[in-house]
């Protein structure tokens, strides 16, 4: 964990029907002190969306090696590699040779607009890569359900994502702006 970190713990339920998937994940967050708390509800949403009971958050903001969040086999080879924001197009062409299934979460409203415009064409043909949109403002009202110690619960049906904490609930829909291509 960096220094300074702010520490959050996290009881997450996830029901995903969509997905067929029905667990709770014990998390601890550790909150770099660059991060914001709308980057921090980011990854909880983007863990969230692919919860699996392997998926784990990598050293995010400390280090360029790992992405936020990836889902690894029992042999430690990585299946699903999960980056928030606006990643170099470099990392992604990287992460799509070392990865199965790539996965990046923009949570940025028009500053993703601008780095799709930038990146879009060089990606499409990757074909397992998958981006997502999070709109910007949604983002935001959930980070308002933050708390150093909360219980959080994640309905997902009909690609829409429900996050319902002590503080209030918030309801967010994913947009897919590039999907993986078939297998």
């Amino acid at each position: 964990m960096a220094p300074n970190a702010t520490i959050y713990r996290l009881d997450l339920q996830v029901s995903d029907m969509d997905r067929n998937y029905y667990a709770g994940h014990a998390l601890t967050l550790a909150q770099h002190p660059s991060e914001t708390p709308v980057r921090l509800m980011a990854r909880v949403i983007a863990f969230a969306l692919n919860a699996h009971e392997r998926l784990e958050f990598g050293r995010g903001l400390s280090t360029d090696e790992d992405p936020d969040l990836w889902l690894r086999d029992y042999t430690g080879d990585v299946e699903h590699w999960i980056d928030l924001g606006q990643p170099d197009e470099s990392r992604i062409r990287k992460a799509c040779g070392r990865a199965r299934e790539v996965t990046v979460v923009n949570y940025s409203g028009s500053a993703a607009e601008i780095w799709w415009g930038k990146v879009g064409n060089g990606l499409s043909r990757l074909g397992n890569l998958a981006v997502v949109d999070l709109d910007a403002a949604q983002v935001e009202a959930a980070a308002g359900l933050l708390e150093r110690s909360m219980n959080l619960t994640a309905m997902i049906q009909d690609g829409t994502l429900q996050l319902i904490g002590d503080r209030g609930d918030v309801s967010l829909t994913p947009r897919l702006r590039k999907g993986m291509a078939a297998a």
